[in-house]
């Protein structure tokens, strides 16, 4: 397993544990033996990019909640290839969420930039990257509970405007197979699942428009320990087999384990006065 680790400083000295701009990222990377050969593999969408080039790109980025403020991060940059899973760590208040919406495209970043397949995510159309270009696990699901399992995950190809190669049913029928579900599960109601079955709903909504990453927030942290392995199996295939860039935020030691990369947020040091 390999670990980095990056650094962020501020002036501020206060600390506040449950805030962002108080904290400082630190990145590892950690691979298993088991995913080096199998990152070669092929997505269907994939072809013409290499497994090998970054898809995603922090560039020295910072982020402040406020034009002059305590930064939530500060100066961290790191590369995020297809074909490989990572894990993001850190204690509560590193920042963590924070990286997630930058990389998401939801905010951009006070400093530096945020490169998908080297062009700058903050002069592109952000919507359509999010509604095309990247997958989102919510850590609370955000399914839809009045609309059946089917309904969930043909919403976000219908929010897609994507074209698609045979009916969406069809695709979310597939879709359920690959997250270990059953067919049948198409017509039941959110509210009847279990919280495993609803990640499992979840991970192929984020899949329904066939985005080229995969971005998961603590995906298993209320999961069982089988159940758990599972769900990391899943994203094992989405990377291996599938050549996506997968990235999870996670607090868990086993799914940082079975990630191929680990990258530590740590809190951010003030320098005292």
């Amino acid at each position: 397993m390999t670990q980095a680790t990056a650094n962020t400083t501020a002036a501020d000295d206060t600390v506040r544990p449950t805030e962002s701009p108080t904290e400082q990222p630190t990145t590892q990377s950690a691979g298993n033996d088991t995913s080096t050969n199998s990152a070669a593999n092929s997505a269907p969408h994939s072809a013409a990019h290499s497994a090998t080039a970054p898809i995603l790109e922090l560039d020295n980025v910072s982020y402040a909640y406020a034009k002059g403020g305590k930064k939530v991060l500060h100066g961290i940059s790191h590369t995020f290839e297809t074909g490989k899973v990572y894990s993001i760590t850190g204690p509560s208040g590193a920042g963590k969420t924070t990286l997630l919406s930058l990389i998401c495209g939801l905010a951009k970043p006070t400093e530096g930039r945020v490169l998908y397949d080297g062009n700058d995510l903050a002069r592109q159309d952000r919507y359509r990257y999010r509604s095309h270009d990247i997958g989102v696990i919510f850590q609370s699901f955000n399914l839809l509970p009045a609309l059946t399992v089917a309904e969930n995950i043909t919403l976000s190809m219908d929010a897609s405007g994507k074209r698609f190669d045979k009916p969406k049913k069809q695709i979310a029928s597939d879709l359920l197979a690959e997250v270990h579900l059953p067919a049948d599960y198409a017509n039941e109601r959110i509210l009847h699942l279990s919280g495993g079955e609803q990640q499992r709903v979840a991970i192929a909504r984020a899949l329904g428009y066939d985005p080229r990453i995969i971005v998961a927030d603590e995906p298993t942290g209320n999961l069982d320990i089988a159940t758990q392995e599972d769900i990391m199996s899943i994203f094992r295939s989405l990377a291996h087999e599938q050549n996506r860039c997968v990235i999870i935020v996670t607090h868990s030691p086993e799914v940082a384990a079975a990630s191929d990369e680990v990258f530590e947020l740590a809190p951010l040091r003030r320098n005292r006065r």
